[in-house]
């Protein structure tokens, strides 16, 4: 273990996936007081865990890939691309399905009449720190030059 290789961008990365994980279970979609609103046949605010079935797996992958960046760092192992870059695309993947289910197709209807949750803005939150920290450690990566013409 070499915890002196943990950089602050690999601890904003992890920080952003242990919001975005309990996020989740934060309440994300609130129904107006229309009596018409309702979230999944139910007149209840809901947890993303809750109302998404395959989304929350998904970022609950999300969440996870900083930690494991943490782990490839700390145990030292050596990759084939810079440290970083996959969590930082992992990041953006999720910054997409956060905002594409909360501001352009909100669940529940109808939608205009669903506000979104403190657990909606912690993911959004969750899931830019770990595009941040992932993108500042890919940055902080040299990348192996290669003589043209090569393609491995």
């Amino acid at each position: 273990m070499h915890p002196e290789n943990l950089s602050s961008s690999e601890i904003v990365a992890a920080s952003g996936g242990i919001v975005l994980a309990v996020a989740m279970f934060l309440t994300a979609y609130r129904p107006s007081d229309n009596p018409n609103a309702v979230i999944g046949g139910a007149r209840e605010a809901v947890s993303a865990w809750e109302i998404h079935d395959v989304m929350r797996w998904l970022l609950l992958l999300a969440a996870a890939a900083p930690l494991i960046l943490v782990y490839i760092i700390l145990r030292d192992h050596e990759l084939s691309w810079p440290r970083g870059e996959l969590t930082a695309v992992i990041g953006m993947t999720a910054i997409g399905l956060v905002f594409y289910n909360g501001i352009l197709d909100r669940p529940g209807e109808p939608s205009g009449q669903i506000s979104l949750g403190i657990g909606w803005f912690l993911m959004m939150l969750g899931a830019l720190l770990i595009f941040g920290g992932g993108a500042l450690r890919s940055a902080e990566s040299e990348r192996r030059r290669k003589p043209p013409g090569v393609l491995r």
